[in-house]
């Protein structure tokens, strides 16, 4: 298997495991918990993030030396990024085209948005988080 395609499959796999962290979490808080809505999908979000993160950074990118709190930063902010190209996506559909039935806003939030959000996120991971100095970084060659 090549290393762009082992790269894409951890990317992925990390992914799926943080979004699974981020709902269960998000229902545990909003359920029996009893928190408000933000201050769940806030604290399950960063929960998500740090779980992304030690995943892609175990395993996925563990060949490269990301190590201290700005590598963190920078990842919760490309995450933080990519929340915003989800909504940006449903804000256009839903109040720019006019769009409002919830079929509608599932696409272009949880499909259209989502899958630009996850580009620009393994972009930013690959590129400011965990860059590799042209060994799985490089997608030339």
């Amino acid at each position: 298997m090549s290393a762009h395609r082992r790269e894409l499959i951890g990317f992925a796999a990390v992914g799926l495991l943080a979004y699974a962290a981020d709902l269960a979490l998000f229902s545990l808080l909003r359920g029996p918990a009893a928190l408000d809505p933000l201050t769940a999908k806030t604290l399950s979000f960063v929960a998500g993030c740090t779980v992304a993160y030690l995943g892609n950074a175990c395993g996925t990118y563990r060949h490269t030396r990301a190590t201290g709190l700005r590598p963190y930063a920078v990842f919760v902010a490309v995450n933080l990024a990519g929340a915003l190209v989800q909504l940006l996506c449903l804000a256009v559909s839903h109040y720019g085209l006019g769009l409002t039935s919830q079929r509608a806003d599932t696409v272009s939030g949880a499909v259209v948005g989502m899958a630009l959000a996850t580009l620009l996120r393994f972009w930013g991971t690959r590129t400011l988080v965990f860059r590799s100095g042209g060994r799985v970084g490089s997608w030339t060659g």
